[in-house]
C-alpha cells in the first residue's frame, strides 16, 4: 500500500516512539507547519528520513536522501514573533521511500510504501523474552557507564517487544548509522540483537575512555534546527 506524505529531511534519524522537538524558520517549512496545523495535511503527519550526505537536500541531490524513515506526528506547535515556529513531534510509522515529487508544494512530498516487521517464525517468537531481558541488561550497562542510572527511567515492562529496541535506542547517544540500521531492521529478533550489541559495545568505549556523554536530558531541548 503507499500513500504521499510532505517530506522532512534532517541529519538525524527518527526512530517510532522517540520525541523529536524541530525549531522550523525556512519559508517551505513554516508553510508545511501551517498546512499541518489547519489540517490541509491530513491527521497532523508527516515524514522524517535522514540525509546521508551533507544538511540539504535540493532539486540537485534528492539521491542524498535514505531509503527508509520515519513518520513525525505533530504534537504541538509554538508561533514565535517573528514566524518562526518550535515543534513538538513524535515518531510513527515506517515507511520506504518511493519516489520524490519536487514540484507540487513549497516542500518536497514523497510517494512512500508502509514498512511493517516481518512475521517471526514460532521458534523466534518464543526466544523474544530472553533477548528482551539480554537488551534491557545491556541498556543498564550503558547507564551505568554514562551515569545516567538516575533521571529518565528505562522502558517500562509492557513496552511491546517490537518496540523495545527503539525505546532502548532512543535513551542513547548511538551513531547515525546505528539509529538507520535499527530502523530499517523489519525483525524484532534482529533489532533486539542489535541493540544489545550496540549498547555493550558502546558502554565498553565508555568505560575505557571515562568518558561520559551530556545528559540526554539536556540535548532533548536542542531543537533540531531545518
Amino acid at each position: 500500500m503507499t500513500t504521499t506524505l510532505p517530506l522532512f529531511p534532517l541529519g538525524t534519524v527518527l526512530l517510532p516512539g522517540a520525541s523529536l522537538p524541530l525549531h522550523v524558520f525556512e519559508p517551505r517549512y513554516r508553510q508545511l507547519t501551517v498546512d499541518l496545523v489547519t489540517g490541509a495535511v491530513p491527521e497532523r503527519t508527516f515524514g522524517v528520513v535522514s540525509i546521508k550526505q551533507g544538511w540539504e537536500v535540493g532539486a540537485e541531490n534528492v539521491e542524498a536522501l535514505s531509503d527508509v524513515g520515519c513518520t513525525a506526528v505533530l504534537e504541538e506547535a509554538r508561533r514565535l514573533p517573528d514566524g518562526r515556529y518550535d515543534l513538538t513531534t513524535k515518531g510513527g510509522r515506517r515507511f520506504r521511500l518511493l519516489d520524490v515529487d519536487e514540484d507540487s508544494a513549497p516542500y518536497l512530498v514523497a510517494s512512500v510504501q508502509w514498512l511493517p516487521d516481518t512475521a517471526a517464525p514460532p521458534e523466534v517468537e518464543a526466544v523474544l523474552p530472553l533477548l528482551a531481558e539480554s537488551a534491557r541488561a545491556a541498556h543498564g550497562r550503558y547507564r551505568q557507564a554514562a551515569y545516567q542510572s538516575v533521571g529518565r527511567r528505562p522502558p517500562g515492562p509492557d513496552t511491546a517487544l517490537a518496540d523495545l529496541a527503539y525505546a532502548l535506542a532512543g535513551d542513547c547517544l548511538l551513531t547515525f548509522e546505528d539509529r538507520q540500521r535499527l530502523l530499517e531492521e523489519t525483525s524484532p529478533a534482529r533489532r533486539l540483537r542489535m541493540v544489545r550489541k550496540v549498547l555493550h559495545r558502546e558502554a565498553g568505549i565508555l568505560d575505557a575512555l571515562s568518558a561520559v556523554p551530556a545528559p540526554l536530558s539536556e540535548l532533548g531541548q536542542l531543537p533540531h534546527r531545518n
